[in-house]
């Protein structure tokens, strides 16, 4: 149950609608991972959308997996399509800071979106997830996802995205699996989401399954009108 009316002129509308992305990475070092998106949306009457490309860049403190404090960056360019965005090129800033100890995991992305162009601004679109693990790869928890509107000219209360996900994510042999339902509570935000995320990282020849920078399951879904993002990469 989402927004009826675009946030601009011929915009998309996520009432009833349906968004996906898949997403392919890949480990250079244990500190740098590559990536690329290919996101696509269905409205509600059933209509289907590209929402162009994306490239990714994200960048850890080594063996990331394995410390209770952890900390990096992600960069996300994209060609973002009429219906999506005002400018058709933009840029994520997502920084990533996390604590983490047998129990409890908590982790914050101050996130910065800047779009390039006449009518671009930079926006403050923070996420923030706080999970119980379960042990067995098993975790329950709460995401948080927000859109402020410009850096330096918030928008009224009323008009920002604020959402409020519960979530689990847990292991069917090797595959992840998150699945979470959301709810809006401000006019601006959607009134209920749903999402489900798949992932499955290749074995790498030589290495054990944590050797990598980070585990590359996406955990989160932005904002109705933007594409799907990658905020939790190093669970």
């Amino acid at each position: 149950m989402g927004q009826t009316q675009p946030e601009f002129p011929g915009g998309f509308t996520s009432n009833h609608g349906l968004q996906g992305t898949p997403e392919f990475a890949y480990g250079m070092t244990n500190w740098w991972e590559a990536g690329f998106y290919l996101p696509f949306a269905v409205n509600g009457a059933g209509e289907f959308f590209s929402d162009g490309a994306k490239i990714r860049s994200l960048f850890v403190v080594p063996d990331a997996a394995k410390r209770s404090f952890f900390y990096g960056v992600n960069f996300e360019l994209g060609y973002e399509m009429p219906q999506f965005s005002l400018t058709p090129w933009n840029l994520e800033i997502r920084p990533i800071i996390g604590v983490r100890n047998s129990e409890w995991e908590l982790i914050a992305n101050p996130i910065v979106d800047v779009g390039f162009g006449p009518g671009g601004e930079a926006v403050f679109t923070p996420a923030l997830r706080l999970a119980r693990n379960l042990g067995q790869d098993r975790f329950v928890g709460l995401e948080y996802y927000a859109d402020f509107g410009r850096i330096g000219d918030f928008l009224p209360l009323r008009e920002q995205y604020q959402e409020l996900y519960a979530v689990t994510d847990f292991k069917v042999n090797t595959v992840d699996v998150e699945l979470g339902i959301g709810h809006g509570f401000t006019p601006g935000s959607d009134g209920l989401m749903l999402k489900a995320i798949i992932g499955y990282a290749f074995p790498v020849p030589g290495k054990s399954d944590d050797a990598g920078t980070s585990q590359t399951t996406p955990l989160a879904m932005g904002p109705s009108t933007r594409s799907s993002q990658n905020a939790w990469s190093m669970k």
